[in-house]
């Protein structure tokens, strides 16, 4: 009973290696364009309040049964409040869904470094679109470089 319980919070056994699905970087353009600036081979991007930065769309990624990956390299200064990753998948006929880094959250003034936000799809689950943001919820300033999108097929 224990061990049948247990497995029902595990995530999903891998089936094959990670690939690529999508990178950005320079010259992509970010959704967002107010507060943005192109900076240190990526973007740097300021906010005065709590906000949703719109970054990148990828249309029709035909992906299923797998986990999906949004990662960055990130560094902040002064960010108040927090500012984390959030990725969301819509599905035809059923609306959109979302992943929230918040087990990742950022704060104050940090150097480069990577982080990372999933999303499980089970078999069947096709997105026909996925949009990768960037959530302040205060001030402060973000730069953020090889953003990528990407899968692990699931058993």
């Amino acid at each position: 009973m224990l061990g049948w319980l247990k497995s029902l919070f595990q995530p999903p056994k891998p089936a094959g290696p990670t690939q690529q699905i999508r990178v950005f970087n320079p010259p992509d353009r970010l959704i967002t364009q107010d507060g943005v600036t192109v900076a240190q081979d990526g973007w740097r991007i300021e906010s005065r309040e709590k906000r949703t930065v719109r970054l990148f769309e990828v249309p029709g990624p035909g992906v299923e049964q797998c986990m999906l990956a949004y990662r960055t390299q990130m560094k902040t200064a002064n960010v108040q409040g927090g500012v984390y990753l959030e990725m969301w998948c819509r599905f035809p006929c059923r609306g959109e869904f979302f992943s929230k880094g918040f087990h990742h959250k950022v704060n104050g003034t940090t150097e480069w470094a990577s982080y990372e936000t999933p999303f499980y799809l089970k078999k069947g689950q096709r997105p026909d679109l996925i949009k990768l943001n960037l959530v302040f919820e205060g001030g402060g300033t973000v730069w953020i470089k090889d953003v990528e999108l990407l899968q692990t097929p699931l058993k």
